[in-house]
């Protein structure tokens, strides 16, 4: 994985179009110590602007930020989930924040800390670093969409035969 400085924070969030990308996975881990690393899943597009042929390349990335001091991810009933509406990335007083949703902020506007904690998808670590994944075979899911598979069934009386 690449490890990302404080300076290069707002570079960063311009080298892929996050907004209408998906939130894939959230995984946390906790470590002795009390030291948690969250792990974002992200399927983005390509930030180039110049309209080549990369300019619209569906990309996976994964963000891992290490010793986490504070996050939320919570989840409101009439909001869309798992879409990013907006991601800002930030380094201030030391740590790198990260989210999801700045619906509270004006396109260009430089976020503070306080707008990272009215976020309802961010988090707050010492260290960030980041990776691009290989990207699926087309086949092997929908589209790069999840399969939908039906909830095991409650009893035998439900057991259907296979078709012949």
């Amino acid at each position: 994985m690449n490890r990302l400085g404080g300076h290069e924070a707002a570079g960063f969030a311009r080298r892929y179009q996050f907004r209408g990308g998906r939130i894939r996975r959230v995984q946390m881990r906790y470590q002795r110590g009390g030291l948690t690393q969250v792990i974002f899943d992200l399927w983005v597009r390509s930030g180039h602007r110049s309209g080549g042929p990369s300019a619209d390349t569906p990309i996976r990335l994964r963000l891992r930020l290490e010793r986490v001091a504070e996050f939320r991810f919570q989840m409101r009933p009439n909001r869309p989930r798992r879409i990013i509406e907006e991601a800002r990335f930030g380094y201030l007083q030391g740590l790198f924040y990260l989210m999801f949703d700045a619906w509270g902020l004006e396109p260009g506007e430089t976020a503070r800390v306080h707008d990272y904690r009215a976020s309802e998808v961010y988090a707050a670590g010492q260290e960030l670093y980041w990776e691009e994944l290989p990207l699926p075979p087309a086949d092997a899911t929908n589209g790069g969409e999840e399969k939908t598979v039906p909830p095991p069934s409650a009893g035998p009386s439900s057991v259907v035969p296979p078709a012949e």
